[in-house]
């Protein structure tokens, strides 16, 4: 187990020197950059020097975020500095405000909604994965709703993760206990005005998304599908396939649409696997075959093939410019997980991949290696 925490820290590229919870604010920042705003709900304790780092809190506290995008930046890349960012080359925090309350919430929703002319109040929630900060959060939301051209708010739920490699344990404890903050969240963004909310997550995000659906569909059954009514998307889920089917039997209904993003060359999740004493390492977001998740109405897209040219192995969706590119060309995220047009992916697919849709489930496939087999 030693080695194999060893070997993560490598994949993740950790400085131990550096103070990740670090957020300076950089207010000419919006001159330089393309601002972006990313509403924000935590968990995590603030601390005397105002940063918001891994203790936990049961209050949930609510701000907006102006984050900016460099004028250098190309989609899948991302880059930021925790002391002295220069606005030119790397994403930085312009504004930082709280939000009072919901009807607070609401009116900036509203104002968002009529500068951008967008015919729905529609709002994505972005759960963050294991090993996060404050601020490397906000950049990551920012970034990945900048790139796929997001329509509508984000708002991004940080719960007290440790934001250290060797922080694992601590992490799981802090996932179950943002249960009740995630949940929370959701109910304030409907409160708010939300016509329409999208829950996205990430890695260990992924696990704390399921044990907040099951929770409140447990105490008012259907409450996942009807709140959720965008639906929700699973990136990379460092999430036992057993526990993630228990979870799904205790919704009434599930949310549609629902997708599940896969990769066999996910090594986080082998690594993760790996820790819990299994052999072959598989956990939900690296599944041989997804075969056995058929009984549920859900979309499972392997990503694999796109790999190649994504940054990171474990965030694929976010880093990988030719996937941006497909999820770009969509007129929303949504479509993705609506009916499909093969050609799309077949234009940036490797000539071994091919599409496979069945009863409007899309799987990108490694038809020729499954042959082999």
């Amino acid at each position: 187990m030693k080695n194999a925490m060893l070997v993560l820290c490598v994949f993740l590229g950790l400085s131990a020197c550096a103070d990740r919870d670090l957020m300076p604010i950089v207010p000419e920042a919006v001159e330089i950059g393309t601002p972006y705003t990313v509403f924000s709900t935590t968990t995590r304790a603030q601390e005397a020097d105002g940063t918001y780092g891994f203790r936990r809190s049961e209050q949930l506290r609510m701000m907006e975020m102006t984050v900016t995008i460099p004028p250098n930046h190309s989609p899948g890349e991302l880059s930021y500095r925790y002391k002295n960012p220069d606005p030119h080359k790397n994403f930085a925090i312009a504004e930082e405000l709280p939000v009072a309350s919901v009807s607070d919430l609401r009116a900036r929703f509203l104002r968002e909604q009529r500068e951008n002319n967008w015919p729905l109040r529609e709002v994505t929630i972005f759960v963050h994965g294991y090993n996060s900060t404050h601020p490397e959060t906000a950049y990551r939301s920012a970034q990945m709703a900048h790139d796929v051209e997001l329509p509508g708010s984000l708002v991004m739920y940080s719960w007290p993760s440790r934001g250290r490699a060797f922080g694992y344990a601590y992490d799981i404890d802090s996932m179950l206990f943002a249960r009740d903050g995630l949940e929370e969240t959701v109910r304030r963004v409907k409160q708010a005005g939300a016509e329409r909310i999208i829950l996205v997550a990430h890695s260990m995000g992924t696990a704390l998304a399921m044990e907040m659906l099951r929770q409140a569909d447990l105490r008012n059954p259907g409450w996942a599908a009807r709140t959720l009514n965008g639906g929700v998307i699973l990136i990379s889920p460092d999430l036992d396939v057993d526990v993630f089917e228990s979870q799904m039997m205790d919704l009434k209904q599930v949310p549609q649409p629902f997708g599940v993003m896969v990769s066999e060359k996910d090594h986080i999740l082998n690594i993760s696997g790996r820790l819990r004493g299994t052999s072959e390492g598989e956990r939900l977001g690296n599944i041989k075959s997804a075969e056995r998740l058929m009984k549920w109405p859900i979309e499972v897209i392997d990503l694999t093939a796109f790999n190649a040219d994504a940054a990171s192995g474990h965030f694929v969706a976010a880093t990988s410019p030719s996937l941006l590119a497909v999820i770009r060309s969509a007129s929303n995220v949504s479509r993705l997980f609506g009916p499909v047009d093969p050609t799309l992916f077949q234009q940036i697919l490797p000539q071994s991949q091919t599409i496979v849709t069945d009863h409007g489930k899309l799987m990108l496939a490694r038809q020729q290696r499954q042959e082999e087999r």
